[in-house]
């Protein structure tokens, strides 16, 4: 794993995560594989998240709180977080929902579990894109193939 904190790691804890940034409060996780772009991040906290400079998550740009809020709304599940601090950890919802967006993917919060073909566990997560498209390099996750493929849902 790539760490782009100038602090110490704390080790791959989560498969999947690429890039972790982190300081003595709060952990943050990205996997880009998983990363849409929708741009909550950025348009929620752009002194933390910056996309166009590397590291492009600044933890000491920001309190943990706020970071740790932002994270949440981020959909697809590319982004979360780990408080190091004694902070509130990202809750798990109580319910289930998928939400449609019009011309792109299901986002989908709650307890995630997706299963694979023979039970093999493709992922547990408490927020995730599947794509609607069929399109996605990514499968069963939207890659934002509907973009470029003009998908239209007609709603």
């Amino acid at each position: 794993m790539e760490n782009e904190s100038s602090e110490e790691s704390l080790g791959r804890k989560h498969p999947g995560v690429e890039r972790e940034y982190r300081n003595s409060e709060i952990a943050v996780y990205w996997e880009p594989k998983l990363c849409t772009h929708v741009g909550n991040c950025f348009r929620g906290l752009p002194l933390v998240f910056q996309p166009q400079v590397r590291p492009w998550v600044l933890v000491n740009a920001g309190s943990a709180e706020d970071i740790a809020r932002v994270v949440m709304t981020c959909p697809t599940g590319a982004l979360h977080f780990e408080r190091l601090d004694g902070g509130e950890q990202e809750p798990e919802p109580d319910e289930t929902t998928v939400k449609v967006q019009v011309n792109g993917p299901l986002y989908l919060r709650g307890k995630v579990r997706i299963v694979g073909p023979g039970n093999h566990l493709i992922r547990e997560d408490t927020r995730v894109a599947l794509c609607r498209c069929g399109h996605s390099n990514n499968k069963p996750f939207c890659d934002g193939s509907h973009f470029r493929v003009k998908f239209d849902t007609q709603v």
